[in-house]
Formats: C-alpha cells, sequence, structure tokens
C-alpha cells in the first residue's frame, strides 16, 4: 500500500506542484461493464470532490507504479482510474494485443461520462503499451480530451513488431514471457529470474520459432503464433491493430517521452512528426533512456503528472510545443526536433578506414554469415533496461563476421542529431539475407560504444540485385543526438544480423515460424568509386 508519507517524499523530490488532499479515497475493483458484458476491473482514486480525470489503461496490474501515479494526481485535486485491460489482473475475457483497446477504452469514456464525480475534462497517462491503448481512443475522446501523455510508446505498433521486414523476437518474445509470468507464484518467479531466465534464453535460441512460446512460456501464446504468420507488409490482420491512421484528428495538448536506446524511438518521433505536420503542437522529451529503466520512470512522472496537472486544473491552455532533447555524449540541451542538420556521408574505406571523401578504386571486404552461429546482438534498445543502451562493444567486434571501418580522431566536437540512414553496397551468395549497421563512439582509450543502429531484411523484390548480383541496401538506423568529442574516433560496424533482438536469417526464405534449415552465406561488401557504401549522420549547423 502507498501511502501520503512515500507521495509527499516523492513529490517534493520530483519537484511536482504542492499536494492538496493528504485523504485519498480508493475504491478498488469496479466493475465497468463493456458492450460484450465483459467486466472490466477498475481502481478509482479520488480527492473527495467533482473534477477532471486522467485514465490509465493497462495489462501490468494496477499496484505498484500505476498507483503510485493515481494517488500523485488525486493529491493534487484529479481524480484518477487505473483499468486493468481484457483479459489481465481480474478483468474478464481474453487479452488479445490491440484488439479490444478501441472498444473498451470508449466503454470505459462513456461509463465516465456517467459518474457524478467527472466534470468533462479527460487527460489519459499512458506507458508502453498503455500508450497504444490510450491512442486507440484518442481521436474518438473529444470533447472530454484535453491532455495525453505518451512515454515510449506509439500509435503503430506493427512497424516495431517487425523493423526492418526482419521479427523483432527480443522484444515480442520477452514482452510474450513477461505477460505469461504476471500470473505465475512469485516464488517460481523469482527463482527463475536470478537464475538469468533460462527459458526465455532456450526460447530465443530454439527452432522453428513457432515453438519458441512454448520452450519460454510453458504453452503456446495465440497472439505470438499470429505474428509469426502475419509478418507480411499490408497484412489486413494488422489494420485494426495500428492507429495512426487517425493520428493527425488528436488535437489535445500532447507530450511525448522517449529514449535514445528505446525499442519505439523511431516510431514515436514518426507520432510526434504525423502531429507536427497537421498544425499541432505536440511537446517531446527525449533522453539518455532504455525502455523499462528507474531514469525513464522517474523522467516520465517528473514530466507528465505536471503536464497534466497544468492542462486539466485550467493552467495550461490547450498551447504545447515545448521540445527537451538531452544530447549523450555529452549532456547538451536542444530545443527543437530536429535540430538544423545536414546529412553528412561518411564512406566506407579500403582500409578498414571511415572518411568523409568517398573511397578509392579497391576490392570489396568479405565475411560468412552463419545463423547457426548467429552475429549476436549486444545493448542497443532491448526490451529489458539491464540488457540495454550503450555497451562495450569490444566482444561484437572481434568476432570474423563483424567488419569495422573506423575514423581518425576527430579534430573537433561533432554533434550529430535527427535521423540517420545507411546506403551498404553488398553482395550475398543467398537471395535472402539481412544487413545490420551500427555506428559507435570509440573514446580515447579504444572503448568501442554503440549510439544507433539498424537492420534490414533482404528478399529478391525489397532489394533487387544489378546485373553483378549486387545490391544497394537502404538502411534506416535508430534516430541520433550525440556529441561525438574531439580526440574520439567514428566507428561503423556492418553484420548480417543481430541475434535475438533480430531473429536470425535462415538464408533460405523459409515461412518465419517454420524454417529450421540454416544456410551460411558468403558475404561482400563494397566499397569504391561506384558502389559508394556510407552512413548519413545528420551533422548539427
Amino acid at each position: 500500500m502507498i501511502g501520503s508519507v512515500v507521495t509527499a517524499a516523492l513529490g517534493a523530490a520530483l519537484g511536482l506542484p504542492e499536494a492538496v488532499h493528504r485523504r485519498v479515497r480508493i475504491d478498488r475493483d469496479l466493475s465497468v461493464r463493456a458492450r460484450d458484458g465483459v467486466i472490466l476491473r477498475t481502481d478509482h482514486y479520488s480527492p473527495g470532490h467533482d473534477g477532471p480525470a486522467v485514465l490509465i489503461r493497462t495489462p501490468y496490474g494496477r499496484s505498484t507504479g500505476v498507483a503510485l501515479i493515481g494517488r500523485l494526481l488525486a493529491e493534487r485535486g484529479v481524480h484518477a482510474v487505473v483499468q486493468s485491460c481484457r483479459g489481465t489482473f481480474g478483468s474478464g475475457g481474453r487479452f488479445e494485443p490491440l484488439v479490444h483497446e478501441r472498444d473498451d477504452g470508449l466503454e470505459t469514456l462513456a461509463w465516465l461520462r456517467r459518474q457524478r464525480w467527472y466534470d468533462g475534462r479527460l487527460g489519459m497517462f499512458g506507458v508502453s503499451y498503455q500508450g497504444a491503448a490510450h491512442w486507440a481512443i484518442a481521436p474518438d475522446a473529444a470533447p472530454d480530451l484535453a491532455a495525453v501523455v505518451a512515454a515510449v510508446t506509439t500509435s503503430a505498433m506493427r512497424d516495431l513488431t517487425y523493423a526492418g521486414e526482419a521479427f523483432s523476437l527480443d522484444t515480442v518474445l520477452t514482452w510474450t514471457e513477461l505477460l505469461s509470468a504476471q500470473t505465475a507464484p512469485w516464488l517460481p518467479r523469482l527463482v527463475e529470474l536470478r537464475r538469468g531466465q533460462p527459458r526465455l534464453t532456450a526460447g530465443f535460441a530454439h527452432l522453428p520459432l513457432a515453438e519458441a512460446d512454448r520452450v519460454a512460456t510453458g504453452g503456446t501464446v495465440p497472439f505470438f503464433q499470429e505474428w509469426l504468420a502475419e509478418h507480411a507488409a499490408g497484412a489486413e490482420y494488422w489494420r485494426d491493430r495500428v492507429f495512426d491512421r487517425r493520428l493527425a484528428e488528436v488535437d489535445a495538448p500532447v507530450l511525448m517521452v522517449a529514449g535514445w536506446h528505446d525499442i519505439f524511438l523511431p516510431a514515436q518521433l514518426d507520432d510526434f512528426a504525423v502531429l507536427r505536420e497537421a498544425g499541432h503542437r505536440p511537446s517531446l522529451l527525449v533522453g539518455p533512456w532504455t525502455h523499462g529503466s528507474v531514469a525513464l520512470f522517474t523522467a516520465t512522472i517528473r514530466t507528465g503528472v505536471s503536464f497534466l496537472l497544468e492542462h486539466l486544473t485550467g493552467a495550461g491552455g490547450r498551447d504545447g510545443g515545448t521540445v527537451g532533447v538531452t544530447l549523450t555524449g555529452r549532456p547538451e540541451r536542444r530545443d527543437a526536433w530536429p535540430p538544423p542538420h545536414r546529412p553528412t556521408a561518411w564512406y566506407l574505406r579500403p582500409d578498414r578506414g571511415l572518411g568523409t571523401a568517398p573511397a578509392p578504386a579497391s576490392p570489396p571486404d568479405a565475411f560468412t554469415y552463419d545463423p547457426r552461429d548467429p552475429t549476436p546482438s549486444l545493448g542497443g534498445p532491448v526490451l529489458v533496461a539491464h540488457r540495454s543502451g550503450p555497451v562495450d562493444n569490444a566482444p561484437l567486434e572481434a568476432r570474423a563476421d563483424v567488419l569495422t571501418y573506423t575514423s581518425a580522431p576527430l579534430e573537433r566536437d561533432l554533434t550529430a542529431i535527427g535521423p540517420v540512414r545507411a546506403e551498404i553496397w553488398e553482395r550475398s551468395s543467398r537471395p535472402y539475407h539481412d544487413v545490420f549497421v551500427r555506428v559507435c563512439d570509440v573514446d580515447r582509450a579504444g572503448v568501442s560504444r554503440n549510439v544507433c543502429d539498424g537492420l534490414v531484411r533482404v528478399t529478391p523484390d525489397r532489394f533487387p540485385a544489378d546485373a553483378d548480383g549486387v545490391h544497394r541496401v537502404t538502411v534506416p538506423l535508430w534516430p541520433i543526438g550525440h556529441v561525438f568529442r574531439v580526440g574520439h574516433r567514428l566507428r561503423v560496424q556492418v553484420s548480417g544480423g543481430a541475434h535475438p533482438r533480430w531473429a536470425r536469417n535462415p538464408g533460405t526464405g523459409d515461412p518465419l515460424g517454420a524454417a529450421v534449415t540454416l544456410r551460411s552465406a558468403a558475404r561482400e561488401i563494397f566499397h569504391d568509386g561506384v558502389r559508394r557504401s556510407a552512413v548519413y549522420l545528420p551533422v548539427e549547423l
């Protein structure tokens, strides 16, 4: 039970407005009936008088973090309604990710409008999946909707699931296991965590992928099976599971909180751009955070609760547009996204160098990708905080299946901020393969730490080969906001995968969930006067 002493100390530490109500009434396990009769279990945190309300719909339970937010809001005069999504923590029905969030959310809004204490002003607060659940109803929540806080989330989960049109195995299977474990007894769960989650690790390594959920959780998980089967771009399956088509209609003030090493960053910044291009003024906060980290949660509560109070209590109006971007490499701040920048090519060179001048005529570099010993992923944007973010890349760069290209020491600071892409000219002995590109910052001691990266899956129809069998592959990397400091060097890695962050490419073109045959591929990376492989960094003007 979270009490007023805890929230008073936390509110002061976070610099929140002074609490005006120390006595908060909490009504637990209220029944909100969906249109099909399913009961959605809901907790209500009340300040004891009529007023606005903040809705939080979550599949992760109604205790701990969301309970804390509920009390912080109610102590400051705003009702908080925390609801378990269908099929989770006492709510009826079956949890089917993204399927019921629009209908259930709108039924909950209709219920809210019937409450005598609700004055018609609505805020929504959502982190990760919670945010997607709120994007599902946001276009239809007017005129009530007065503010939205969307942290490390997106309106279009499909693109995260198949980043680069490969399969985001680490994110999807880890989330599958997490949802399954929520109902497990606490002691076996604690033992599993202390052992390093060996069942999940075994699931990452298992083939066929259609059995990985059973290995990781002990049972078959319907949505995991569906996501393996419905991976084709444009699949009708995803039409009602993404909510970006009407995003531009949301004209309430929006605060987005994002992290440089978060799994949702590219898609979340796309949402920001959509709102801004529609003439709205969303606010944005980006910092050196990873998904699920304490630092991210702290920043989200500090800014999110203040943002909601500002816009729900009449002080904030409907203005917005504040941007705060904290760079990595040096903790500088920018007030625009993206600020003025110039895409600058850093070319791969034949001496494993990296420079802004194109390489001379030279033979390609070669390596072999073997899915039986897949190139591993290391750090970066993954779901679990302690495995993500910037790390020492020495173990990865020591592998024979990873090519590295390194610049000379920088003569001055280089600030890169904005979208990043690579153009890689490559040839493979197999038409089905992946291209992974990573940008690293090598410090004066020679330690190489990842800054941003990306992967694309190459198929004959997506990247047709030229007469010599060479593909020109465009790889979108995670956006960047980083200062490469004087004396440091830039490094670019090129390899054939990053497992288990992305499912390994078997090299056969077999269906994603059924593939068991693994074929290695000889790979060549070109860097000459015609085939100019390069990474394009957004150098700040």
